[in-house]
């Protein structure tokens, strides 16, 4: 997202319209806007272009031997950090005011990490850039800054040796071309193994900056004529669109698919053309210069329509958008020019030490409200208590609940005599402590058998869509829940717990709790999009085979799916608290039962043909015709369908009649 116009071959106005390009793309893809599902690919587009000037400036400096490795740090530096540090500042600022310490505290290690470079590292073990979770991170963005940094280290120092061992640039291209080749091959090989690490590390995103290096070191190899150029460019224009039109977030990405945006980004630097009406004119122009820190700006923004609700309000976007070029610009005129005026004149090592001393004052700053757990009593207890329950989940949640593998560590809770089993996804996870309560004491004990995303129906496949790792082997989990079930004896129940209702249907739609995106999350013989009465009946049936096998051996419960609401409960409670607002989270029976009739009617038949029993949240959990997300005004769930601690308490009346 940088940008520096002092390549040798000087100001190039059709990569300033191609920044335009690349910002307006991801800006409106996160605002939401419809026809930009692809608009992330702007991130790939960013990345060819600082590949290309980057290599230029290494590459002309070392023809000319007048290339200094810390001078080019120092003018990268002079680029990147005083926006950067100026974005950080104003939020841990204005976080003080306005987030709850769990949010606070979030952000202030994101400051740190956004400024050490290190922010794609941080996101890759928090979530992946596409899920939900991640879009609550006001520096999530920060990301490409991380791997851009990263690969200017590298780049003048691999560059430089290549030098001295061979001067030229024939022996740079085929340094360049090698390493093109084998982080493209990495990167088509992990997306659909590691598809979060693909995403955001350096050595699954070089290629497409070396890619801009490339057609740097070939721009001059081809002599292009006016209609041969215009042709060039408007296949890469088209390529371009196609990417930003054509992709989506159930596109793996980067991979093979990501040469697309790369390749047409490529097209169009080669092109070179001049005067070009698409990325010349006024607008264009505008844009690119300024596309630094409109991207910096705009994803605060976007995060604070979704802090406030507003996220789906076209009145709010428009004006999240038109504040974007705002904030973009001052920032621009007021930060970017007159930061890198000011520093240029001074001395390197003066220069240098006050870019460092800003950036580790806000660095500290980060640290201290990190090190301070969000520094508490800045919001009423009552605040502070309801935002507390987001992270009451169950104890030793890591270390006993499976994200990949096979085999669970089979956890205890409660007493050391076996007592239940408690098997199914993260929702068999989320009651387990609820279930060890009901047990017969002093030694009544529950086994944890939990898996991600990983419902109890043998012969089940996530679907493609999902991006799941090739470490995610819910298949091979429920054969190895076979073979040890059979070591377990007779009279220990399992009590089967799933949010079945999102395998089968997707998550939730925006249109809210009463309708589902209708695309399944799974599947067995082959892959459907949208739930059809075949993919139904094959789950129903896959699903009731499942139960009773377990039946055969032992007593087998299956709990009806829990309530989910149309929120993260206690976010949407605290946010609205501190504005002087109640919200009551809660969905209506008639909504609960339309999202979950097929998971019921399937649980039914398994009752009828094998004789499972059935256990009904809805009597504790729903009352007055609604079904609640709080009691006496404290959350029962730690996120929007998961029961927190102080929430799975009220099942324990239910779960006593396991026992």
């Amino acid at each position: 997202m940088t940008k520096d116009s002092s390549v040798a071959t000087g100001f190039r106005g059709d990569i300033n319209g191609l920044r335009a390009w690349a910002v307006a793309a991801v800006v409106l893809y996160h605002f939401g806007a419809p026809g930009f599902s692809g608009g992330f690919v702007g991130v790939d587009i960013f990345f060819v272009i600082s590949g290309f000037l980057m290599t230029g400036i290494v590459v002309s400096g070392l023809e000319r031997r007048t290339f200094s490795l810390l001078a080019f740090y120092l003018a990268r530096a002079r680029r990147i950090l005083p926006a950067l540090i100026v974005l950080c500042a104003v939020l841990v600022v204005l976080g003080w005011w306005a987030l709850l310490p769990p949010d606070y505290k979030t952000l202030g290690s994101h400051a740190m990490f956004s400024l050490a470079f290190l922010s794609n590292i941080k996101f890759w073990s928090e979530a992946g850039y596409f899920d939900a979770a991640s879009h609550e991170k006001w520096l999530l963005h920060t990301w490409s800054l991380a791997v851009e940094w990263q690969f200017y280290l590298l780049l003048p120092l691999v560059l430089m040796a290549v030098w001295k061992w061979r001067p030229g640039r024939r022996f740079v291209m085929i340094a360049m071309a090698a390493g093109l080749l084998a982080s493209l091959a990495l990167s088509v090989v992990s997306t659909p193994l590691l598809p979060t690490a693909a995403f955001y590390m350096l050595p699954t995103r070089a290629w497409e900056l070396l890619a801009g290096g490339m057609v740097y070191l070939l721009a001059n190899r081809w002599m292009l004529n006016a209609r041969q150029r215009a042709a060039l460019e408007a296949a890469g224009i088209g390529l371009v669109i196609a990417s930003i039109a054509g992709f989506d977030t159930s596109s793996p990405w980067p991979g093979w698919r990501a040469l697309v945006p790369v390749v047409g980004t490529a097209a169009v630097l080669l092109a070179a053309r001049r005067g070009s009406r698409w990325t010349e004119n006024w607008t264009a122009q505008w844009l690119g210069t300024r596309s630094y820190s409109i991207y910096l700006w705009h994803w605060p923004i976007v995060v604070a329509l979704t802090y406030l609700g507003w996220q789906a309000d076209p009145k709010a976007i428009a004006v999240g958008v038109l504040m974007t070029l705002v904030m973009g610009h001052f920032s621009y005129r007021l930060v970017e020019t007159s930061a890198s005026y000011r520093l240029v004149k001074l001395q390197q090592v003066w220069g240098a030490a006050a870019l460092a001393g800003a950036a580790i004052v806000v660095v500290t700053a980060g640290a201290l409200v990190r090190l301070n757990d969000g520094v508490a009593g800045r919001f009423s207890p009552e605040i502070e208590a309801v935002a507390a329950e987001k992270n009451n989940y169950r104890p030793r949640r890591e270390e006993c609940h499976l994200l990949s593998g096979i085999a669970s560590p089979s956890c205890m809770f409660g007493g050391s005599e076996l007592r239940a089993i408690s098997l199914g996804d993260s929702h068999a996870g989320m009651i387990v402590t609820a279930l060890a309560a009901a047990a017969p004491q002093p030694n009544g004990g529950v086994m944890e058998w939990s898996y991600s995303y990983c419902s109890t129906v043998f012969g089940v496949h996530p679907a493609p869509s999902t991006k799941r790792g090739s470490a995610y082997h819910c298949d091979r989990f429920l054969e190895w829940v076979k073979e040890k079930v059979e070591r377990i004896p007779g009279d220990v129940p399992i009590v089967i717990t799933n949010r079945t209702t999102q395998s089968v249907f997707g998550p939730v739609d925006t249109a809210g709790p009463n309708a589902s995106a209708n695309i399944p999350e799974v599947y067995f013989t082959h892959v459907y999009d949208t739930a059809t009465p075949e993919f139904l009946a094959e789950f129903s049936k896959q699903l009731v085979d499942t139960a009773c096998y377990f039946a055969k051996s032992r007593p087998v419960y299956m709990v009806r799916p829990i309530p989910e609401m149309p929120g993260n409960v206690s976010i949407a409670m605290t946010r609205a608290m501190v504005w002087g607002q109640q919200n009551e989270v809660s969905i209506s029976l008639a909504q609960y039962h339309q999202r979950h009739a097929f998971v019921w009617a399937a649980q039914d038949n398994a009752r009828k043909r094998c004789g499972i029993k059935i256990l009904d949240p809805l009597p504790y959990l729903c009352a007055d015709g609604r079904c609640h997300g709080t009691k006496n005004g404290r959350p029962l769930y730690s996120d929007d369908n998961h029961l927190s601690e102080f929430g799975n308490k009220l099942l324990v009346p239910m779960f006593a009649e396991v026992f």
